[in-house]
């Protein structure tokens, strides 16, 4: 599964990738965590607001920061 962070680098950015390494470590389901910054990549997703969540190329989640236990649950049922 690939976990896709989208956001620029502003507070909630990284406490977004924060939190979803965190529920990445306690599922410990190998899933692949990359952090997207380029705006042009961002839009592409059809993303206007960060930060935002994609799962395999979907996107999950758009101006949140859902909690650790949120975010395991968002990871187990994709």
């Amino acid at each position: 599964m690939k976990i896709q962070i989208l956001g620029t680098g502003c507070p909630k950015c990284r406490k977004l990738e924060e939190n979803v390494r965190e529920a990445v470590r306690d599922l410990g389901d190998g899933h692949q965590v990359e952090k997207v910054t380029n705006i042009g990549e961002i839009v592409s997703f059809g993303v206007m607001m960060t930060p935002a969540l994609a799962i395999d190329g979907e996107v999950k989640m758009v101006g949140k920061v859902p909690s650790v236990d949120s975010l395991k649950e968002i990871l187990k049922s994709t």
